[in-house]
């Protein structure tokens, strides 16, 4: 087997994800999600289908849901990057994964934190989803497990217990 890595052009990057400033040389071919698994250590960012098809991957880019898959770590470069393990609190797990855990939501949990990291982006637009609106917010993410009733389930409990967050803040 020849050995012809060093041979690669690479380029260095600069990310800051859930908070923590990463420089890295990677390959212009480098996919962001494989950056964010392998040199980022954020192991909740899933590659299901590659193609950007399935949502396990998403991951918001600069206050923006997108398909990590889908996108060169390069293109990233200079970005602020957040994975589901990013909406961690102090202490503990966030509202949007207590939900989640709580109503069982995870079946085998390849897909969550997509599924969180949807959820996130769909209550930020609208806090008080029906049920069809949670759906379609959640069109874009494949729960291959089948388990949707619980994942809306979740995303209904996440959305009450962000407005009961929100009304102890007075953020409204």
């Amino acid at each position: 087997m020849i050995d012809n890595t060093s041979d690669r052009p690479t380029q260095e990057i600069t990310l800051t994800v859930n908070g923590n400033e990463i420089t890295e040389e990677v390959e212009p071919r480098h996919k962001l999600s494989d950056f964010l698994r392998y040199r980022a250590d954020s192991t909740d960012v899933r590659v299901g289908c590659e193609h950007g098809a399935c949502g396990a991957c998403t991951v918001e880019v600069d206050g923006k849901n997108v398909k990590s898959c889908m996108l060169f770590a390069v293109q990233a470069d200079g970005s602020d990057v957040l994975t589901s393990t990013g909406l961690n609190e102090d202490d503990g797990l966030g509202p949007i994964q207590e939900a989640f855990h709580e109503n069982h939501a995870l079946q085998c949990g390849f897909c969550t934190s997509g599924f969180i990291m949807a959820t996130k982006e769909l209550l930020e637009k609208n806090p008080d989803p029906d049920r069809e609106e949670i759906v379609d917010g959640l069109s874009d993410n494949i729960c291959r497990c089948t388990g949707y009733v619980n994942i809306i389930k979740a995303v209904e409990d996440a959305a009450d217990r962000m407005d009961t967050v929100s009304q102890a803040t007075g953020d409204d």
